[in-house]
């Protein structure tokens, strides 16, 4: 399958997709396009050979695989301007909080697959937890986006009716996690360690918990 790729928002989680993805050379860095108003605050990404543009029409017209990661606000009004642009094999996929796949469908008014993922924080060092939902998305399509997002750490699909839980559970999750470390470093710091060494502890103690629970859980998860 073609590995050119649309990214629309070329913010915090779109220039994270972007960087990942090259990092990991899923695909080259040539292949991805990636849209902003302000070309100049993703020079970095330019430097690496990365297409950078304004124009979201021309990003969509000249790629087969969308990902949309703009503000919520923006994301019926980017939908309107590119539905006339999207080829017909064209998928979407939707990493905006709180946009249905019912929501993406109808803005367009096209049958074309479309996808819905939830990453977090993490995505940033390719440690994301992410849960993708899909519709009208062939088994090939769906082994295609997941393998993206594999590439930015780990992937588990579910149904779309669980996204809300799926935000609770793995993006605020991690605050919830980063908390419990914080409180352990200071813990650590108040019974004699300093800063920097409870930290070390407190952290690594937590990623050697995650160890031991990862290739038991994830090896025997089941997928839709």
């Amino acid at each position: 399958m073609n590995r050119k790729i649309a990214i629309l928002g070329g913010g915090n989680l779109g220039a994270a997709i972007a960087e990942g993805l090259i990092q990991s050379r899923f695909c080259k860095a040539q292949d991805i396009t990636i849209t902003r108003r302000r070309t100049e605050l993703l020079k970095k990404l330019a430097q690496k050979g990365v297409n950078i543009t304004s124009d979201n029409k021309k990003a969509v017209a000249e790629n087969q695989l969308i990902i949309l990661a703009v503000k919520p606000f923006q994301a019926h009004e980017v939908l309107r301007e590119i539905k006339k642009h999207l080829r017909q094999e064209a998928q979407l996929v939707s990493v905006v909080t709180g946009l249905t796949i019912h929501e993406i469908k109808a803005a367009l008014g096209k049958k074309i697959a479309v996808y819905r993922a939830m990453p977090n924080t993490a995505i940033s060092i390719r440690q994301s937890m992410t849960c993708l939902a899909h519709d009208g998305a062939s088994a090939e399509q769906i082994k295609f986006v997941k393998n993206i997002f594999d590439a930015l750490g780990q992937t588990v699909i579910i149904d779309e009716k669980l996204m809300d839980a799926a935000t609770v559970l793995g993006a605020c999750g991690t605050a919830y996690a980063m908390r419990y470390i914080r409180a352990s470093i200071q813990g650590g710091i108040e019974i004699g360690f300093d800063a920097a060494t409870a930290t070390l502890i407190s952290a690594q103690t937590v990623k050697g918990a995650a160890e031991l629970l990862l290739p038991v859980s994830y090896t025997h998860l089941t997928l839709p």
